[in-house]
C-alpha cells in the first residue's frame, strides 16, 4: 500500500501547527513534482504543446516563485540574483537542461523554505508586507500561503503537461 498524501501523515518536525497546512503542501508538491517529471527527456521536458508552457518551465518558475514569495515574507527586496533568474526560467538551456537538474533545484527550494517555516515565529505571522516593486500589501501568512498554493498550481500544470507530452511523443 502507498502512503497516503503528505497532509495525512501527521506533523512534521519543526513546524509550528499554524504553519502545518503550508509545509504539508510543499512537501506534498515536491513529491508530486518528482514522480511526474523525473522520467521526462530534455525533448519532452521543453516540449510546448499547443503553445502552452513546457514541464521545464513549471519546474524551474515553482522553485524561483517560492524563493522569490519567501523572500518578500521575511520582508527583504528581491536580489539581482533572483531578478535575472526570472528572466530564464521558460528557457531550456544549450544544452536543454535535463529532469535531474531541474528537480534538484526545486527540491532545494523547498528545503530552504522548510527552514524558513521553522524559523518564521508566531508572533509576526500577521505582519504587513510588500510585494515587488509597488510594494502591494500583504502579510507574512498571506506570503506564505500563496506560495504554497502558487507551487500547487504550477505542479498541476507539470503533472497536466508531462501525461500530454507522454501521449503526443513529444521525446521521440
Amino acid at each position: 500500500m502507498s502512503q497516503p498524501e503528505v497532509w495525512l501523515r501527521g506533523p512534521v518536525e519543526g513546524i509550528a501547527p499554524w504553519l502545518m497546512p503550508v509545509a504539508h503542501a510543499l512537501l506534498g508538491a515536491r513529491e508530486d513534482m518528482e514522480a511526474a517529471a523525473a522520467d521526462l527527456s530534455p525533448a519532452e521536458l521543453w516540449a510546448r504543446p499547443g503553445g502552452a508552457a513546457s514541464v521545464g518551465f513549471h519546474v524551474r518558475h515553482a522553485g524561483g516563485s517560492l524563493d522569490r514569495l519567501f523572500t518578500y515574507a521575511r520582508g527583504e527586496p528581491l536580489a539581482e540574483e533572483q531578478l535575472r533568474a526570472l528572466k530564464w526560467e521558460a528557457e531550456a538551456g544549450d544544452p536543454p537542461v535535463e529532469a535531474a537538474t531541474l528537480l534538484r533545484g526545486f527540491g532545494e527550494a523547498v528545503e530552504r523554505a522548510m527552514a524558513q517555516l521553522r524559523a518564521t515565529p508566531a508572533d509576526g505571522l500577521l505582519e504587513e508586507r510588500g510585494v515587488g516593486r509597488l510594494e502591494l500589501p500583504s502579510t507574512v501568512l498571506g506570503l506564505l500561503f500563496h506560495a504554497a498554493e502558487h507551487t500547487q498550481r504550477h505542479v498541476g500544470q507539470v503533472v497536466s503537461t508531462a501525461k500530454i507530452v507522454r501521449g503526443i511523443g513529444a521525446g521521440a
